[in-house]
């Protein structure tokens, strides 16, 4: 930041001067013009000879000869850090697109993968010729490979700088780490001074940032990959991000915050007019900082709606024990407020675009207008609730479980068991049908494989814990079925990437973060009778959040609302925006840590803008669920890829393999649906919105899902001090707070 500092104070000390002397205002006006003009000529000249990597002497490469890859350490992707440790970049390079490393810089491949002994400084020699066929059947070269960029930003936290994994290198892709900045960072002024940093938008412009890096370097030539063909992936918090980045491509909101850190092909003009292209040979490339396609895991976006979508999905069990007449309360005025604000969006879905007869007509031919009703008598058996908003939502679920019964033959290493709890012989697995799959997994007669998912999901092994899909969780409801279902809120996992109410957890680097306020754990009394932990009185907790509500909306120092700034809807389909072209988000329909509305709104709002949407709520599966009967990322990217790719191969899923072993658990561990669940015609299940709303809640990973607006938040914009809690900062909910003031504040605390 010092170079940028001072050419600054040099321009304004030339206007001074000349202003002295005795010039003309026209003059004086003239001269510091041409001044700026020249100063930002040097600024976007210097931020693009430091970005260069052929100009980093420091950049080291090293080789994974199991992988056949090669790794680039850890480069800052701004000119100007504030924190260098969360504000880097590394990619991972297949073997095949390298001929070697240039030491000397002669164009010669000086060091190979047979040659290598340690890492070593120097550039790329790439083969624009290799080809590599992925494990689906798509053939990438080293101009045509897709670049996956892994978001960390778990629980909005912050991400320390990680090394790109191997992963992807035998699919041919280019796999990209970056840091980013968040929730709980401090640094050090010039005066020595620590101060909270991390506010909205840091992770998602550090992430953008790190984007354009590569993009630049890749057309200078120094890494391989398209800049076409850029695809965001990340699971939680880092799926809200993958998401966000996804939805705001190259949109000006955040350029002042990407100038700041000193990114790569964006840059102010002196008219305050923006610039995203960069000069390479005399030929202008334009650099976007958004991606082709979107991986997302179980995305915690958006936040501006999750407080009221989720009290509204769990409104909707009749028989949820919210803990407290204040929360049960809370959520009654909530689905209020959410049945307002659905409506007020004139919502709409073609049926063809999501393959579902949403209205019951026999066909996919209608255009469904979305609205939510609210019918005590009608819908009783949902609180009130209904209309063709559920019914879509309902179709979803539906859906989704019969993808699940249909693709069962894909399991593998899964134990299947006999209606007496014995577990089968390899020849009564082996004779099993579809069928006998379908009945078996309704009925919760299977323990899945204890090597966790069947299949690479997103970030794989290797890759910072929180930047993806973790392991097979368990997630769903446990016991029989809605009367001996437990609502505890626990998931067996076999790899922790949840958050579910613990005092700690890890964001995407694994470092450990308190969760709530920066200096504090969290406050929130989960499983008790009290509503708040840090506020006595419903006043005093209506005052503090009225005056944080009044803090966001002032603006930060650009003046921008960071709460707007973090609304991917807010950004869909805006003509600023470059949409991406395809976004798939994954959720585990038993998840509590977002509602299953917050990923169909993100649908509707991204099919309407053309973007080829699909959302899935894999049955089974809690927070951060692992791709399993044979999906994978890469079947996704690789399939995406063949649609919309030109002369690219057409991808298929494989055909199943006949499981002729049966797996070795002792007991089955499979969630019972069957109370839930119409099997008679296991082609065609179906279930209600009361079933589909009960195995929601519980299955939920949080004890008290959506009510986080008191004490306890992880997904948070603003983290203050040790006096301020963390909470989503909803205009909606601070509503809602106002309105019934009279009520709520009797419930308040009142140990009922």
């Amino acid at each position: 930041m010092k170079k940028r500092f001072v050419s600054f104070l040099m321009v304004a000390a030339m206007a001074t001067s000349m202003v002295a002397c005795g010039s003309t205002t026209d003059t004086t006006t003239e001269v510091t013009a041409e001044a700026t003009s020249s100063e930002t000529s040097e600024e976007q000249a210097y931020i693009e000879e430091t970005l260069n990597l052929a100009n980093n002497d420091e950049v080291t490469w090293s080789y994974d000869s199991e992988a056949d890859a090669w790794i680039m350490s850890i480069v800052s992707a701004v000119a100007y850090p504030e924190i260098e440790d969360e504000q880097g970049v590394s990619v991972c390079v297949p073997g095949a697109y390298v001929t070697g490393i240039d030491t000397d810089g002669d164009g010669e491949a000086d060091v190979t993968a047979s040659s290598y002994s340690d890492a070593v400084n120097g550039t790329l020699v790439i083969d624009y010729e290799a080809e590599i066929v992925s494990s689906n059947g798509q053939v990438y070269t080293a101009a045509t490979a897709p670049v996956i960029v892994n978001t960390g930003a778990a629980g909005y936290s912050s991400s320390t700088n990680t090394e790109a994994a191997t992963t992807y290198a035998s699919e041919g892709y280019i796999n990209m780490s970056c840091g980013n900045r968040g929730k709980n960072d401090t640094a050090t002024d010039e005066d020595g001074n620590e101060y909270y940093t991390g506010d909205a938008p840091s992770c998602l412009v550090d992430q953008k940032n790190a984007i354009r890096f590569v993009k630049y370097n890749i057309l200078l030539g120094n890494l391989p990959g398209s800049t076409e063909y850029f695809v965001s992936t990340g699971g939680s918090g880092g799926g809200a991000h993958a998401t966000m980045v996804a939805a705001t491509g190259n949109n000006s909101d955040f350029y002042d915050y990407e100038i700041e850190a000193g990114a790569v092909g964006v840059y102010q003009n002196e008219d305050g007019s923006y610039s995203t292209s960069v000069t390479i040979d005399g030929t202008t490339y334009e650099i976007s900082d958004g991606v082709w396609g979107c991986m997302a895991y179980s995305a915690i976006t958006s936040l501006y709606e999750a407080d009221m979508a989720l009290a509204f999905e769990y409104y909707m069990d009749t028989d949820y024990d919210f803990g407290t007449e204040f929360k049960e309360q809370l959520a009654e005025y909530l689905s209020e407020e959410y049945m307002e604000y659905i409506n007020e969006q004139n919502l709409s879905v073609n049926e063809a675009d999501v393959q579902l007869d949403i209205n019951g007509d026999g066909d996919m031919t209608d255009t469904i207008s979305l609205t939510i009703e609210y019918d005590e008598e009608k819908y009783a058996d949902t609180n009130g609730y209904g209309g063709t908003y559920v019914d879509f939502y309902l179709a979803e679920f539906v859906s989704n479980l019969q993808w699940y019964l249909d693709n069962l033959d894909y399991a593998e290493g899964w134990t299947w068991f006999d209606e007496d709890g014995n577990a089968l012989s390899d020849e009564e697995v082996a004779a099993m049908t579809s069928e006998d799959k379908a009945e078996a997994f309704i009925e919760g007669r299977y323990a899945k494989s204890s090597s966790g998912g069947d299949m690479m999901g997103g970030p794989g092994e290797g890759t910072p814990e929180g930047a993806g899909p973790g392991g097979d969780m368990e997630g769903a409801p446990e016991g029989a079925g809605p009367d001996g279902a437990s609502s505890d809120g626990e998931s067996e996992e076999s790899s922790d990437r949840s958050f579910d109410n613990s005092d700690v957890a890890a964001n995407s680097a694994g470092d450990t973060m308190d969760v709530g306020t920066p200096d504090e754990g969290t406050t929130q009394s989960a499983g008790t009778t009290t509503d708040s932990a840090n506020y006595s009185t419903y006043e005093e907790m209506l005052e503090s959040y009225q005056e944080d509500i009044a803090e966001i909306q002032a603006g930060d120092k650009y003046g921008n609302n960071i709460v707007d700034l973090y609304n991917p809807l807010n950004y869909i389909g805006d003509e600023d925006t470059d949409d991406a072209t395809w976004v798939r988000i994954l959720c585990g329909a038993s998840e509590g840590d977002i509602s299953m509305f917050n990923s169909l709104n993100l649908q509707i709002a991204m099919l309407s803008a053309g973007i080829d949407a699909t959302i899935d709520w894999q049955w089974d599966g809690g927070h951060v669920p692992s791709e399993i009967l044979g999906d994978s990322l890469s079947y996704y990217v690789d399939k995406m890829y063949g649609e919309y790719v030109d002369g690219a191969e057409t991808i298929t899923k494989a055909e199943a393999e006949t499981q002729t072993e049966n797996g070795d658990a002792t007991e089955a561990t499979g969630t019972d649906i069957s109370s839930w669940v119409d099997y008679s015609d296991t082609s065609s299940v179906s279930f209600t919105v009361a079933d589909a709303v009960s195995y929601r809640t519980q299955g939920a990973s949080k004890t008290v899902p959506g009510f986080d607006v008191m004490d306890y938040g992880q997904e948070d914009y603003v983290f203050g001090d040790s006096d301020s809690d963390a909470r989503h900062w909803s205009e909606k909910l601070l509503e809602v707070l106002e309105e019934h003031a009279d009520v709520l504040s009797e419930l308040f605390n009142s140990g009922n």
